[in-house]
């Protein structure tokens, strides 16, 4: 099985054994550097992972032998899987890869870790990163002080990291001024995540400019739905023209979310007069 194979593979086509060779990697600490940051990367999707494999993950976050890059991916790797168990909860056990006992230990691992002055910088950030994917009320004072440090790499750790946490409007809007490409980045999927309704020029206007790069686009036409889905069809409208497949797709995924939202809203308001 060859690992640079799989990276170009669909994960629902990996081979039979996968993550078990991925567990192996994680394991072997003579196997090359380069093909265990590929196995902690990979051993977070959802085909794979399981309580072994989040063993094998914390191990490597924990251990201060290992390089601060492999940590790092480690901790990110976890992430997704800390989101949908938060989200679908362990009522149906077949819905989620991994055990609330388990969940709960990446949980405390991370806080743990973070609050560590020894752990190192590049680490924290991404330990923080991942834990807000489930996010506890220790989160808003960590995501405070690193908007608050001075330091634009947790500037840009702590915008990401609004995306997931609530309480943040008024510093989700500075940083949509920012000259950072990637903290301007962050500002909007968070401005988008939570419907900030003053951040609606900025969105609209990067929607409406033929300067705006792609990514940066695709972040904005997706942030149309989540803060004003009713205008969707009409600022969005013209996009669906474009020869980018990639912007087209994301368009029409928009303007589907927003017409749900759009519904939901419709609902509400029909409640309120029942």
């Amino acid at each position: 099985m060859d690992l640079m194979a799989l990276k170009d593979t669909p994960p629902w086509d990996w081979p039979e054994g996968a993550g078990r060779m991925f567990l192996d990697l994680l394991r072997d600490d003579q196997a090359p550097e380069s093909d265990r940051l590929l196995a902690a990367e990979l051993a977070g999707d959802f085909t794979v992972i399981n309580d072994e494999l989040v063993d094998a993950l914390l191990a490597i976050l924990r251990s201060g032998a290992q390089s601060e890059t492999l940590r790092g991916k480690a901790a990110i790797s976890l992430g997704p899987v800390l989101e949908h168990a938060d989200t679908q909860g362990f009522e149906d056990p077949d819905e989620v890869p991994i055990t609330e006992r388990t969940f709960h230990t990446i949980q405390q691992s991370l806080r743990t870790l973070y609050t560590d002055a020894g752990v190192p910088k590049e680490v924290r950030r991404r330990i923080l990163e991942a834990s807000v994917r489930a996010p506890q009320g220790w989160h808003q004072d960590a995501v405070r002080a690193a908007y608050g440090s001075g330091d634009e790499a947790w500037r840009l750790t702590a915008v990401f990291c609004m995306r997931y946490v609530r309480g943040f409007e008024r510093q989700i809007l500075e940083a949509l001024g920012s000259q950072n490409a990637d903290i301007h980045y962050e500002a909007v999927c968070a401005a988008g995540n939570w419907g900030v309704d003053a951040a609606w020029p900025h969105i609209a206007a990067l929607v409406t400019s033929k300067r705006t790069d792609k990514p940066l686009l695709l972040a904005a036409i997706d942030a149309v739905a989540g803060i004003r889905p009713q205008e969707a069809p009409e600022i969005l409208g013209d996009l669906t023209d474009s020869d980018d497949e990639d912007l087209v797709e994301a368009v029409y995924e928009a303007m589907a979310m927003a017409e749900g939202l759009s519904h939901e809203d419709g609902e509400d308001d029909d409640a309120i007069f029942r």
